[in-house]
């Protein structure tokens, strides 16, 4: 019991570490499968604006093709 007075505070605070240092390694993890989500979002994000921009340049591509048509058939007159 004597043992345990003198070195208690020393005990506690290893043992405090090791709960700290538990603690530490898991907002690690949290944090690395948060960003692996992220990365994933972000990949999904940026098929979707390519998806966006070529469906907008298809339609312009439509409208010029339009333009153009309708020009000639007025040059033609």
């Amino acid at each position: 019991m004597e043992l345990i007075k003198e070195w208690w505070a020393l005990l506690v605070g290893a043992v405090a570490t090791v709960f700290w240092l538990s603690r530490l390694e898991w907002r690690g993890l949290q944090n690395e499968s948060e960003i692996k989500r992220l990365w994933s979002q972000r990949k999904e994000d940026l098929a979707q604006a390519q998806q966006s921009r070529n469906e907008t340049n298809e339609i312009l591509r439509e409208m010029r093709q339009d333009i153009k048509e309708l020009l000639k058939k007025e040059s033609t007159k």
